[in-house]
């Protein structure tokens, strides 16, 4: 542990603990996912709320 960590209470640690634990869990799962082949170009669609294919919009 950091010298800042031991100053926290138990309640903090753990937190910080789970934390450590979502983020190794989450990118497990992210090199899990296979390379995604023949995808859009650019942001990703669905995160912006609309698609655009040639020049048109559509929203969902």
């Amino acid at each position: 542990m950091s010298e800042p960590e031991k100053n926290l209470p138990p309640a903090a640690l753990r937190a910080l603990a789970e934390a450590e634990e979502r983020r190794q869990k989450a990118e497990a799962e992210a090199k899990a996912l296979p390379k995604e082949l023949g995808g859009r170009d650019g942001p990703e669609p669905v995160r912006f709320g609309d698609w655009e294919k040639k020049g048109i919009a559509v929203d969902f």
